[in-house]
């Protein structure tokens, strides 16, 4: 498989992988505050369902569009300033956010720190896989973790900032994003040297040995790849976008508490999205895959039926080993199309945020018609889709 001309022989790049997780964290931080505050607009502008899931599709459907477009610009030319631009985007979405007193303003905001998503990422993934020092999994996971326990830590603090002052304190989460622009600015001056020091262009920059694979078996495997970003996505969409809502129906939670139970779950997550990387790495990326997705069913198809207790403990299972995948498709993804790397991180990047959209859109039109619980019992099946990885190529030879 290609392997990166840079430090591979030195071994990963610690330093830039970790400024860069924590911009990470810095960044997603800031979206999650977005579906944090979902129960807080829908209360102060009596919005539905439908209305919700609408915010949710335009934040994402923004990020998703424009991702594989922006990778694909920096595979022909590396955008290192593109990292300060994105925060730069979504400092100003999150304070509009904080201001915003109309359904069509909120959804200006939320475009707005989508785009910023949009930029950010690509090249974000780019860096880290350069940083990797042959270690792709290992780095895709340093910096995954940022970004999922950003996403964790946003619910928690709107819960102590937000939910009991209201809407205007959104804006205390812009003083955070100077921190990642300040991050992002020291990563962006190493890529640079990187770029100044290799003068190689992002194609150069791997090498060209041949994976062995067909394009035909390669597209067949792009699109098992894009059925379990589907099934990862859409179920993840019910519960980061809809578990505060089913929690305060069905248990009778305070908004608050709702917050904390979300905070959980997103922090089992972060914990999978660390372990998913490295296991790739050490025992293919085609066995975690496989058990990541298909693996959380049992726990997936429990938990629309048990108390509240077992509701926390299956939710921190579902969260472990549904998010070990994604580092593992993003990894497998890139050595299927290793001088499309750009393009690659931005379409896979794309299709979570597109594919949690649609799905958070959809699910909440059926929330309005059938109910919220009903929703958890229909996404419970999603994982059972995990069965397709086994059509995937085995690259387990190439990663070792």
């Amino acid at each position: 498989m290609a392997q990166l001309h840079t430090s591979k022989n030195h071994g990963p790049a610690y330093t830039v992988l970790y400024m860069l997780s924590f911009a990470h964290f810095v960044n997603d931080a800031l979206q999650s505050v977005i579906p944090a505050i979902y129960p807080l607009l829908k209360n102060n502008y009596a919005l539905s369902f439908t209305q919700v899931g609408l915010i949710a599709l335009s934040y994402q459907l923004t990020a998703s569009l424009f991702q594989p477009l922006v990778g694909s610009i920096t595979d022909r030319k590396p955008k290192p300033l593109a990292l300060i631009g994105g925060a730069l985007c979504t400092l100003v979405g999150i304070a509009a956010l904080s201001r915003a007193n109309t359904f069509v303003w909120i959804l200006v905001a939320v475009s707005l720190i989508g785009l910023g998503s949009a930029i950010f990422h690509p090249e974000s993934s780019r860096v880290a896989n350069l940083a990797s020092g042959g270690k792709r999994g290992l780095a895709q996971s340093i910096f995954q973790i940022g970004g999922n326990s950003g996403s964790a830590v946003g619910p928690l603090l709107v819960a102590a900032l937000v939910i009991p002052y209201g809407q205007g304190n959104v804006l205390w989460f812009v003083v955070g994003s100077f921190f990642g622009i300040v991050a992002l600015y020291k990563v962006g001056k190493w890529y640079s040297s990187y770029l100044t020091k290799k003068n190689l262009t992002p194609r150069q920059q791997l090498s060209t040995k041949p994976n062995q694979i067909t394009k035909g078996r390669i597209r067949l495997s792009i699109a098992v790849l894009i059925v379990l970003i589907f099934s990862k996505y859409f179920y993840m969409a019910s519960m980061t976008n809809y578990f505060t809502f089913y929690l305060i129906e069905k248990f009778q939670v305070s908004i608050q508490q709702s917050q904390l139970y979300l905070f959980t779950f997103l922090g089992a997550v972060a914990i999978g999205t660390y372990f998913g990387g490295p296991l790739g790495d050490r025992y293919g990326r085609k066995k975690i895959i496989w058990g990541s997705i298909l693996g959380a069913a049992p726990f997936t198809l429990l938990l629309p039926y048990v108390g509240l207790f077992w509701v926390l403990v299956l939710s921190i299972c579902i969260g472990i080993i549904i998010a070990s995948a994604f580092s593992a498709i993003l990894v497998f993804a890139q050595e299927l199309l290793p001088n499309r790397v750009g393009m690659v991180s931005g379409l896979f990047f794309g299709l979570a945020f597109g594919l949690g959209g649609v799905g958070s859109a959809l699910l909440g039109n059926l929330a309005d018609q059938t109910g919220i619980e009903y929703v958890f019992q229909l996404c419970a099946f999603l994982p059972l889709l995990g069965v397709v990885a086994a059509l995937l190529p085995n690259l387990r030879e190439s990663e070792d």
